[in-house]
């Protein structure tokens, strides 16, 4: 079906989903054969993949994605307040209503708890909504996202789970601003045309972010200084030095041919997706069978009630009907990788990590079906 649908204009926007749906009835089926390759164990594979995707965001973004709050205040503060108040709160009270186990209910707090990521940008492309206040608002609740996610989470969920505020805020810097400043470094080497000086100074910014994020681990981990040395230059050789000699080869080879890195990384991003979620049920593959239709309904819920509540909060703020479906995106899709990796790097995968795979599922098949009607309308 996955196949099929691709060849269709009408359906190709649901490829994706399909292939989706495939991967989790195959990791049901024969969970063996995706929780280990031989001695290699699958949920190795997610913060790398995670990191992947989000370098992938990064570099197609830069700067002025950022400064589209001056330009749209009114837009971008409505969306991040709905963003980090309307979810949080709808994935507690589903969590408390279906009384699931601590660490699955705690999971369903952790998707809602988390920012808007990619998926989002491309249905507000779809449906012909403010796809420069997608981008931005995605953006901006990224950047807020080590403060807010652990913030939401020791809020709604500290009764569940345990929650490590500064390592998870750690956390979040490793999986998601570090790749994308590398994108952003990459953008900016291969493809800005700002003068030599502009670029200097940015980079800066850029390693000032890197030690930001070595001082955390350092500070909250009772490290020495020459672990924090040592944790600098292997971030700074990663995430700084890397994607500026990739900038150079890519524009050695193929110029600005900004298409093939793009074409490239979304494939690559999406099948990490797909990856993502597949090592995620079969792992959890037992929790899972015990709450499978509960689960099921209330991401289905929790994602749906997104969609409504930014959009008709939207409405309520006199907010236009693109930006209204702007933010309805925004609201309604939440970042499954990062959730997913949160609880990865908590070792509970199997079980904090649930609601954002299923999530993640659902999400997908929604989306692309409300943007096609509102495409269409």
């Amino acid at each position: 079906m996955a196949v099929g649908t691709k060849q269709s204009k009408r359906f190709g926007g649901f490829s994706f989903s399909f292939w989706i749906l495939s991967g989790v009835i195959a990791s049901l089926a024969y969970p063996q054969y995706f929780t280990n390759i031989g001695e290699f164990n699958t949920k190795r594979l997610i913060v790398p993949l995670i990191q992947i995707i989000m370098f992938g965001m990064g570099s197609q973004m830069s700067l002025k994605d950022f400064s589209g709050v001056l330009k749209m205040p009114k837009g971008v503060i409505i969306g991040v307040v709905c963003q980090f108040t309307i979810m949080p709160i709808v994935g507690f009270s589903l969590a408390y209503l279906f009384q699931f186990p601590s660490e699955v209910a705690a999971g369903i707090i952790l998707i809602g708890s988390s920012p808007s990521g990619l998926a989002s940008n491309v249905m507000a492309f779809i449906s012909k909504a403010n796809l420069a206040l997608s981008v931005t608002l995605t953006a901006f609740a990224t950047l807020l996202s080590p403060i807010m996610t652990p913030l939401m989470m020791k809020i709604f969920a500290s009764e569940m789970v345990v929650i490590d505020f500064v390592n998870m805020m750690a956390d979040i810097f490793n999986m998601v601003i570090l790749p994308i400043c590398a994108g952003l470094i990459f953008n900016l080497i291969a493809f800005d045309h700002k003068d030599f000086k502009s670029k200097i100074y940015q980079l800066i910014a850029y390693i000032g972010i890197v030690l930001l994020k070595v001082f955390l681990n350092t500070f909250h981990s009772d490290h020495q200084l020459h672990d924090f040395l040592y944790g600098t230059l292997l971030d700074t050789l990663i995430f700084v030095i890397a994607p500026i000699l990739l900038a150079l080869v890519f524009v050695r080879i193929w110029g600005e041919r900004k298409d093939i890195i793009n074409n490239a990384l979304t494939n690559v991003s999406l099948i990490g997706i797909a990856v993502i979620i597949i090592v995620i049920i079969a792992a959890g593959r037992e929790h899972l069978m015990n709450v499978g239709f509960f689960l099921i309904l209330a991401c289905f819920l929790h994602n749906t009630l997104g969609y409504v509540l930014g959009y008709s909060m939207s409405k309520l703020l006199r907010l236009n009907e693109k930006d209204c479906r702007t933010i309805a995106f925004e609201v309604g899709m939440q970042n499954g990788g990062l959730a997913s990796g949160l609880a990865h790097q908590m070792g509970k995968l199997a079980t904090l990590g649930l609601a954002p795979a299923v999530f993640g599922s659902i999400m997908n098949i929604t989306g692309s079906t409300l943007a096609s009607w509102w495409k269409s309308r």
